[in-house]
């Protein structure tokens, strides 16, 4: 957060500084979609819903479930919220008491460890660096598990990593799972940006897992709808009933315009979705090749989503007038202050040797980024 506020200061004052914080696609939302929330404007849909989501747009989501993820769940099963982050911070209200262990792995998204603090649970975090692919193991798992633990958040393709687990490797976790009574909550926000032939897999398909999984999507990633705010959760009715209990005291029904829109992404055939995916490919491509030729960086291939996470931590202990850099958020900053180069700490995720940087951008830019990368880092001696 200081970082990017310091990168719109910089904007501010005119200088040109290259931005790859972005945690959103940078399409544009696709014309159909926004066609379909003027109407709803001009049709005057613009009161209350119901406090889990209009009729419609559950409808929407049950088919979606059925057919694209081989979810089989009934109206009671699923709560549509402000986003897919809402969806989760409802679901961990819903199921976890003061003292309640939450097991996640690291590199995590940001706001798993603090939705597990607001809601008086311990995190449990498991560690996956660069030699696993940023991927868990069966056996660590297993090892984390304890009496007091309540659930299981698993994020596949993941942010900051873009990392993707396989069926087999989805398979294997879920025979750890199979005798426990814990929860597993599924953050799937990122299913439809995947490459090489990559699938997404849900958790929550498989027989023995779909009485104790939530799955939690939403629109803002796939259809380029963020600022939209729709995300939505499928699970147990009992645990959808406690946090439909919990949003109608909080924050009642979602935007009814963004529920309109995201009836009309969810419903029909969007061309938009694929040419945005071949164009995270294409540009994947160019920044895992071109970051792994800088000396001293390790840049893991990401299967999915729209971020590279790689190691910088060679470069700890070198300074440049009197600049050390001894961490990932000294790291960013130098780039920031020296080149205008602006990228995530991976303090941010858990993972102290690491930097996040997005590819959510032009191609010029990511191109004219690495120019600036490599000059920032010449100057610096050990």
């Amino acid at each position: 957060m200081a970082l990017s506020a310091l990168v719109n200061r910089l904007k501010s004052e005119g200088k040109n500084v290259l931005n790859f914080n972005a945690g959103e696609p940078d399409y544009n939302t696709p014309e159909f979609i926004k066609i379909a929330a003027m109407k709803a404007i001009n049709e005057n849909f613009t009161r209350y819903t119901a406090n889990e989501g209009h009729p419609s747009l559950i409808k929407a989501i049950l088919k979606k479930f059925k057919t694209e993820n081989d979810l089989h769940f009934s109206e009671e099963n699923i709560l549509v919220s402000s986003g897919a982050k809402h969806s989760l911070y409802n679901i961990l209200n819903a199921i976890c008491n003061p003292g309640d262990e939450v097991i996640f792995q690291t590199p995590y998204w940001v706001s798993y460890p603090e939705m597990v603090k607001l809601v008086q649970a311990k995190p449990v975090i498991i560690e996956a660096g660069t030699s696993q692919s940023f991927k868990i193991t069966p056996e660590q798992l297993k090892n984390s598990i304890t009496k007091n633990t309540k659930a299981f958040i698993f994020n596949t393709p993941s942010n900051p990593t873009g990392a993707v687990y396989s069926k087999a490797e989805i398979l294997a976790l879920a025979e750890v799972l199979k005798e426990e009574d814990i929860y597993v909550i599924s953050d799937e926000i990122y299913e439809k940006i995947t490459f090489d032939g990559e699938k997404h897999f849900a958790i929550g398909s498989i027989d023995f897992m779909k009485d104790k999984t939530i799955t939690v999507n939403g629109v803002s990633k796939s259809y380029a709808m963020t600022g939209w705010r729709i995300g939505y959760a499928g699970g147990p009715k009992e645990v959808i009933r406690l946090a439909r209990n919990l949003q109608s005291h909080s924050t009642s029904n979602a935007c009814s315009i963004s529920q309109a829109a995201a009836i009309s992404a969810l419903t029909e055939h969007a061309e938009e979705i694929q040419e945005m995916v071949a164009g995270f490919h294409e540009r994947r491509n160019i920044i895992v090749q071109e970051l792994n030729e800088i000396q001293g960086i390790v840049c893991p291939l990401p299967k999915g989503a729209f971020y590279v996470f790689f190691d910088v931590h060679s470069y700890y202990g070198t300074h440049v007038n009197g600049y050390q850099i001894k961490d990932s958020a000294s790291f960013c900053h130098y780039l920031l202050d020296e080149v205008s180069v602006g990228l995530v700490p991976g303090s941010a995720f858990g993972n102290d040797n690491c930097v996040r940087m997005s590819y959510a951008c032009s191609v010029n830019d990511l191109q004219e980024g690495f120019k600036r990368i490599q000059q920032g880092l010449k100057k610096l001696e050990k």
